[in-house]
């Protein structure tokens, strides 16, 4: 069963929920948190948001299209994107932002892929709604951090440093309905495992996302409007030296659109992630850049001889 945890029990280190929230990060790799701050609310704003901005026509999407940029910032369209290179890509729509750098930061222009520009619709409201969230939502984010440092059995300050300049990304997931065309090849996001560390997803409530069990099956798991799924991925998985779990999932899709906005919480690009021990480094930003490249159609094949 995956756990469902309230997160000022977490702050206040209660420890049934620190056992609990153990159990999370250590064998299901999936949990879910509430009492966030982060109203039902607010994020049933969030979600208009980007309905609005989904059902924009494609010519003002096209405005904004990740395709003609060397980064993943922008609207990317349906097929854009194929996580699992066995499945057909994705079906769905994205719309990323992330953290951006100053301009003139010579890091910035050396890693666009994770610093990249963020391209803005023009949209009234829109910016706003998202730019707000994406700041409150990365303070959830290293609260959580924070618990799970204590976790793993480290100084609960283990992650501060690392997530100074974080390449953080917001995304607005738009499942529209399952299309009748769709084999058993396609999906709204095949089965993968998140790229980096920690994951904070909202959803509209629809269902859709599927967690893989320990014995291969697959289980629903959802949170309804102000709650939040929380996930772990490889970057995390390894520089925990495997004790933090990155789990499969995926979302088949139904006849229902669906919205999620996941928010991809990962360190500094120059952060040493390699487990403890390791004979050499491995830089957050190079593992990344790797499986951004790997993943979004418009990016492969870049920096290859």
């Amino acid at each position: 069963m995956i756990p469902r945890l309230d997160t000022a029990l977490i702050a206040a280190r209660d420890p049934d929920t620190m056992a609990r929230l153990a159990e999370g990060v250590t064998e299901t790799g999936f949990l879910t948190v509430y009492n966030t701050g982060l109203t039902q609310e607010r994020m049933t704003r969030v979600f208009a948001a980007y309905q609005a901005f989904f059902h924009l026509p494609e010519a003002e999407k096209q405005a904004v299209n990740m395709a003609r940029t060397g980064s993943n910032r922008g609207w990317g369209g349906p097929g854009s994107e194929q996580v699992d290179p066995d499945a057909n890509p994705d079906y769905k729509q994205v719309f990323d932002c992330g953290f951006q750098l100053r301009q003139g930061d010579p890091v910035r222009d050396q890693n666009l892929s994770v610093y990249g520009e963020n391209l803005w619709p023009d949209l009234p409201g829109f910016r706003g709604e998202v730019e707000a969230y994406f700041s409150d939502a990365m303070k959830v984010a290293m609260t959580l951090l924070s618990a799970i440092a204590a976790v793993l059995g480290r100084d609960e300050s283990y992650f501060d440093k690392a997530f100074s300049r974080p390449m953080a990304l917001l995304r607005g997931n738009y499942y529209p309905p399952r299309p009748d065309w769709a084999s058993e090849k396609d999906f709204g996001i095949a089965a993968h495992t998140d790229y980096g560390c920690l994951t904070l997803l909202a959803s509209d409530g629809v269902a859709g996302l599927e967690v893989q069990a320990t014995d291969g099956s697959w289980l629903p798991v959802n949170a309804p409007v102000g709650e939040f799924v929380i996930n772990f991925g490889e970057m995390l998985e390894m520089w925990s030296g495997g004790r933090v779990k990155a789990t499969l999932h995926r979302v088949v899709g139904t006849k229902a659109e669906r919205i999620s906005v996941p928010l991809f919480f990962n360190p500094t690009h120059d952060t040493n992630v390699a487990p403890e021990g390791a004979k050499a480094p491995i830089l957050a930003g190079d593992h990344l850049k790797k499986r951004f490249d790997e993943t979004y159609l418009h990016l492969m094949g870049q920096g290859k001889a």
